[in-house]
């Protein structure tokens, strides 16, 4: 199947009503296909973990390609059907994509800071960020939140509206779960070291495009929110490579410009610490720079909606 085929509008009405439906409404709150797929992922974990690369190569090939065979089926099963087309293509978007969540997520814990209830804070961080929250004062757990927002508004935004208008139903859902099995064995730990690696692998070069995309559109809307452009484009392009993740950094780099901040750090991930470079030559981060960071975040994700949706709608020759 050819990446960005001619002109489709039921597939570009579909990623904008999937878009429209996660700033309304966020996550689905029951039965998401998303936890149901990391539940079936754990099972199969179990039952084929060897410490191989090979093993996890194989893991990450068959869920990847069963989760993209799944998005074949209903590509070709929607041809010549647009309203049903727009509509499947509309329900897998709106289940792929995290944005509002995320934000929603930055927002109680901005709340919980600004109330001075730290243990509720570190409660919450573990669905921002896999970092050790033990011990963390509101100004690491702010730097925390703001990094997990500039890194997952690629993730769980940018990058699947990305892969929707590239490879649209089979794009969408393949991203999805390369993202996933990122999340769950593709961390640096004893048991994953070799087994994840081709997750992690696969999730890098996955995210390479939408990360960089990303820090463009976070330059290009830094202004709407109150942001510096030129702050994020010198932070992007000096500081973006520093960052031991290929993707991760360009995103954080541009918001830390944007918004005047040093991002960066001593970060405890369990037994493992990581010494992360600055982002930024701005101040470090405070809770009321989580909101910042959210309304940044908001405008960099609808931005690249507009241009998924506007890479199927218009006409190519």
């Amino acid at each position: 199947m050819d990446l960005v085929p001619p002109r489709d509008l039921p597939t570009a009405a579909g990623l904008a009503l999937g878009a429209a439906a996660d700033l309304l409404l966020a996550d689905p709150r029951h039965r998401h296909p998303v936890a149901g797929f990391g539940r079936a992922a754990a099972v199969l974990e179990r039952r084929l973990w060897r410490d191989s690369l090979a093993a996890g190569a194989a893991y990450a090939g068959l869920l990847t390609g069963t989760a993209a065979g799944l998005g074949v089926l209903l590509d070709r099963a929607t041809r010549g059907k647009p309203a049903v087309r727009t509509l499947v293509t509309a329900a897998a978007t709106w289940t792929v994509l995290g944005g509002t969540s995320l934000g929603r997520a930055g927002t109680a814990m901005a709340r919980t800071l600004d109330a001075g209830d730290l243990p509720a804070a570190r409660a919450l961080l573990p669905t921002l960020a896999g970092r050790d929250p033990a011990g963390l004062g509101e100004a690491e757990l702010a730097r925390a939140t703001v990094e997990s927002v500039a890194e997952n508004t690629s993730d769980a935004a940018v990058a699947p509206l990305v892969w929707g208008a590239l490879a649209g139903l089979p794009g969408l859902l393949a991203y999805r779960a390369v993202n996933t099995l990122d999340a769950m064995v593709g961390h640096r730990s004893p048991r994953h070291a070799r087994f994840g690696w081709a997750a992690a692998r696969t999730d890098d070069v996955a995210n390479w495009l939408p990360a960089r995309l990303t820090a463009a559109l976070t330059v290009a809307a830094a202004p709407l929110t109150g942001g510096s452009a030129r702050g994020a484009w010198t932070a992007w392009r000096r500081d973006g490579a520093a960052h031991p993740s290929p993707n991760a950094g360009r995103c954080e780099a541009a918001l830390a410009g944007a918004l005047d901040l040093r991002l960066g750090g001593r970060n405890v991930y369990g037994s493992r610490v990581e010494e992360r470079p600055p982002l930024g030559d701005g101040r470090a981060p405070a809770a009321s720079d989580v909101p910042r960071a959210v309304r940044l975040s908001r405008a960099v994700w609808t931005a690249a909606a507009a241009l998924a949706v506007a890479a199927r709608a218009l006409p190519r020759h």
